[in-house]
């Protein structure tokens, strides 16, 4: 069973908590502000593993991350009916307006993460204390940092490019910077973090979820991938290749609390049971993915809120054979789970997502899963460098990683022949089944052809209203009304 180790700072108006299952002894919570930096080198650790905790929030991995294979097509949001989950639906139906909650979530997020991370790369050089806590704790810092502005550039484009602890005598009303500067900062601050981290195989049992060297590395071949500079990509993925990362026998063990953190992860967000706090807080520590997943009706998991309903045109998608449907979706006829029969009446189209679940024989509250949240698998690493090698010409080349992926799957290999446009729907296929239900597939739809890959792919399953301008999130507007030099996305 995991342990979840507690530490609170309260940062301006902003909280931090760490996020992991063994990063710290639980303590009581203690008080930082900008006039209070860290002093010793356990103070900064402890400010470092407050730097993760935004990523399990509902605002970021915990919901809004995952919610974005509802508005990419994949499922529909399924709930309870009426205003369930209204914010995501009018994502997904491309009506947003700028009071949306869910957008204001996705931009709220990343930011106290940001502060931490300043917080850390300003103080940790001027300690006095051991060079490789200091190393490892700004490489972790650069790490999150370019983490959380990928998430925020992603989705909104220009955005306040913020690298200073923000205090009252500061700039409070930031106006956005150009994506161009905010992806300069993300590449530089993921090149300190791959020389400052330790290999994945470097750290303890008790380190076990903290950026390592190889997820810096995969990180900005994910920044490289979707700035479309292909040899970069196929460069970074190369120096993966003998780091270690192999991909699980078996499919379904990236979804598995018994082995998280295992061979095939890069990067996963932590959670963990007995985590205390209030479920429905920041400061809780475990899954909501099962709870939400789960059926409704159907007491297969704790809680059971029937989120996350696979589309028909989704489960069309699956070659005949692919292991990873069984694994990844529940279907009238599919394998039992937990000694129980799926029933297509537990959901609206026929179908729920088994691959997030937490069985109830084993986590009986609904408050209570420990299952981590995948952020990049070595799986993906090999569709990185297949599709890159594809885009620089060398198709025959990418054969072979994408073909490693579909051997796992129980597919045949693809065979040459293919024109690069065809190569290129073969991966970003792959790329929907293998990483289906993690928070890939929207990023993928506007990230290709300048998102006519999205629009075209929206349309063809009739979601016809959805415009060059819903590639973006708008600016909330309350966040407008807090800060004069916010400017809008064209179109809202």
């Amino acid at each position: 069973m995991k342990k979840i180790k507690i530490a609170v700072f309260a940062i301006l108006a902003l909280t931090a908590v760490n996020c992991s299952d063994d990063f710290l002894d639980k303590t009581q919570p203690d008080t930082i502000n900008t006039g209070n930096y860290p002093q010793t080198g356990d103070e900064l650790i402890t400010l470092v593993n407050g730097a993760y905790q935004p990523l399990q929030r509902p605002k970021l991995y915990n919901m809004r991350m995952w919610n974005t294979d509802i508005y990419a097509g994949n499922s529909i949001v399924g709930a309870g009916g009426g205003d369930d989950g209204i914010e995501t639906t009018q994502l997904s139906n491309f009506v947003t307006s700028t009071d949306n909650q869910g957008v204001l979530d996705l931009w709220r997020g990343p930011w106290p993460g940001i502060l931490s991370s300043n917080i850390i790369i300003k103080t940790a050089p001027t300690l006095s204390i051991d060079d490789a806590v200091r190393n490892k704790c700004l490489g972790e810092a650069y790490f999150l940092r370019a983490h959380y502005y990928f998430i925020l550039v992603r989705f909104f484009g220009d955005v306040p490019l913020v690298t200073e602890p923000q205090d009252v005598n500061g700039d409070l009303y930031p106006a956005r910077a150009p994506k161009a500067d905010i992806y300069n900062l993300i590449v530089s601050d993921l090149e300190k973090a791959i020389q400052l981290l330790p290999t994945k195989q470097q750290y303890g049992e008790g380190d076990k979820g903290r950026a390592s060297k190889g997820a810096a590395i995969g990180a900005l071949a994910k920044v490289n991938l979707t700035l479309g500079n292909w040899q970069k990509v196929v460069d970074l993925t190369n120096q993966l290749e003998g780091m270690g990362y192999a991909l699980n026998a078996d499919y379904s063990d990236n979804f598995n609390v018994n082995t998280e953190n295992g061979i095939e992860s890069l990067f996963e967000v932590q959670y963990a049971s007995d985590g205390g706090y209030d479920f429905w807080s920041n400061e809780n520590q475990a899954s909501w993915t099962s709870t939400f997943m789960g059926p409704r009706g159907a007491n297969f998991v704790g809680g059971g809120y029937g989120w996350n309903q696979p589309t028909q045109e989704f489960i069309d998608s699956y070659e005949a054979g692919d292991k990873r449907k069984d694994k990844t979706v529940f279907y009238q006829g599919c394998p039992d789970y937990d000694g129980k029969e799926y029933k297509a009446s537990y959901s609206l189209t026929g179908y729920n997502v088994r691959k997030f679940l937490v069985p109830l024989s084993a986590f009986p509250s609904y408050d209570n899963s420990p299952l981590n949240f995948p952020v990049m698998r070595y799986s993906e690493v090999l569709l990185m460098k297949a599709e890159a090698l594809n885009e620089l010409g060398q198709t025959s080349l990418a054969l072979v990683p994408l073909n490693t992926v579909r051997t796992r799957a129980g597919l045949a290999n693809v065979t040459s022949g293919l024109s690069q446009a065809a190569f290129r729907e073969k991966v970003l296929h792959e790329r929907r089944m293998e990483l289906a239900f993690e928070g890939q597939r929207w990023f993928d739809l506007v990230r290709t052809n300048n998102g006519q890959y999205g629009l075209d792919f929206l349309h063809s399953i009739g979601k016809t209203n959805a415009t060059t301008k819903h590639l973006l999130l708008p600016i909330p507007q309350i966040e407008r009304d807090r800060n004069p030099n916010l400017t809008q996305n064209p179109g809202y």
